[in-house]
């Protein structure tokens, strides 16, 4: 047991809510800063996707050892280093573009330097979830945290971004580095120790030894298997068609930089829309449905994205896509927190972020050399839509004989810990 379950559990979860939303304010800015600044020095799609997989390459190789270190670490300490990390580095960034001095590959090299960080933070953010919980409702917490993410990245960063960078392009980066200073020093205010326990107190391993524990109780639990499997795959074949968005935006929808910003708001409403009636769905329907329905409306919501050339039907199939992708997810995060032993929470995320998150720079690749041969980004989008319906198809075939698929077992599916369910 941790030793911050003995605080107020509500209050411990509203600072952890308070550093993510002002990290994630200040990513929102920079996702949309940096994809535009690169616009600035080049339109090649190829070079376009390669920033995107360069800012999720850490996730697939450091995934794992990020996972390890957040389960021999203080958990909050790790948050507050890795986004202290975060601005400092796009702080020389904003210097670097005010004064004229930026290139593709310097760029490239600051999305590698935040992406590295992200891996920490975030997989410390998740891992804290259960302990500043307590006894709440997980996934009540789990949507709360998403709407963090969707309300900072994309409902208000997005437009952030994009005005402050057609004002002064050095101005949203700026920001961005002052939301992670301010994230860091918000998490200061979370009182007690967030160090992992175990039930019986055990000599630590080597680092290997615990990274191999990880990804050993992780293949011998065939129901989260299954889902870190339909998990990668989602994000595989969604990051063709999101590493294009600002092509499809600017070329397809032309869209200016200014109101960039504002196609991905539309996407946040969407996101927070799914965030508020996941829980909901989940008691009315049951896990599966959420998950295969979801996978569904994501398809639908890109291939519609390929097939229109109207803004105002562009953005709002985007916020179809982020409504259900964002169900989906709150979904697969109740599902971690509740099967995984808190000991090894870290380290399963680790893996599984490297399998998940680790799929978005071959996807991103695929969908810029897919942009290149197809002569527009729309068509990608058209692409990723068909391939997500099928893999609707195949979550509902390897998920429906599961107690995942079954609403009166899957609550004793998801308090079970035994390692061969």
């Amino acid at each position: 047991m941790n030793e911050a379950r003995n605080d107020g559990g509500g209050r411990r979860l509203r600072w952890l809510l308070t550093s993510s939303a002002a990290s994630h304010l200040g990513d929102g800015i920079g996702k949309v800063a940096l994809p535009l600044l690169a616009t600035t020095l080049t339109r090649d799609p190829v070079l376009i996707a390669g920033l995107s997989a360069t800012q999720f390459l850490p996730w697939l190789l450091f995934a794992a050892v990020a996972g390890a270190l957040v389960d021999r670490i203080d958990r909050r300490r790790a948050m507050i280093v890795a986004n202290s990390a975060r601005a400092v580095a796009v702080g020389v960034l904003a210097v670097l573009v005010a004064v004229g001095g930026m290139t593709i590959w310097l760029v490239y090299l600051t999305a590698l330097i935040i992406g590295t960080a992200e891996t920490i933070a975030d997989s410390a953010a998740n891992a804290l979830i259960p302990a500043v919980v307590g006894d709440g409702s997980l996934d009540a917490a789990n949507s709360k945290l998403q709407a963090c993410e969707i309300v900072g990245q994309t409902f208000l960063g997005g437009p952030v971004g994009s005005l402050t960078f057609a004002l002064f392009a050095a101005f949203p980066f700026v920001l961005n580095s002052a939301g992670f200073a301010i994230a860091a020093a918000v998490l200061l205010g979370l009182a007690g120790t967030y160090r992992a326990r175990a039930e019986t107190p055990v000599k630590p391993a080597k680092l290997r030894t615990e990274l191999a524990d990880g990804l050993r109780w992780l293949r011998g639990h065939p129901l989260l298997l299954r889902l870190v499997v339909v998990a990668g795959l989602l994000s595989l074949v969604s990051e063709l068609a999101q590493a294009q968005l600002v092509l499809y935006a600017l070329e397809d929808l032309h869209l200016s930089d200014a109101t960039f910003g504002f196609f991905a708001f539309v996407g946040g409403i969407g996101g927070l829309l799914g965030a508020g009636v996941a829980p909901r769905l989940v008691r009315a329907t049951g896990r599966l449905p959420v998950v295969t329905g979801g996978i569904v409306c994501c398809g639908l919501g890109f291939g519609g994205m390929g097939l229109v050339r109207s803004p105002v039907a562009g953005a709002a199939l985007f916020g179809l896509f982020a409504a259900a992708v964002v169900a989906v997810n709150v979904v697969l995060a109740t599902a971690r927190h509740t099967l995984v032993p808190g000991e090894l929470l870290g380290r399963v995320l680790g893996v599984w972020r490297t399998v998940v998150w680790g799929a978005i720079p071959l996807g991103a690749l695929l969908g810029g050399v897919l942009t290149e041969q197809l002569g527009s980004a729309a068509r990608t989008f058209a692409v990723s839509g068909v391939a997500m319906l099928v893999i609707a198809a195949v979550a509902f075939g390897a998920l429906r004989r599961s107690s995942l698929g079954d609403e009166s077992d899957s609550a004793a599916a998801l308090t079970h810990h035994d390692p061969g369910l």
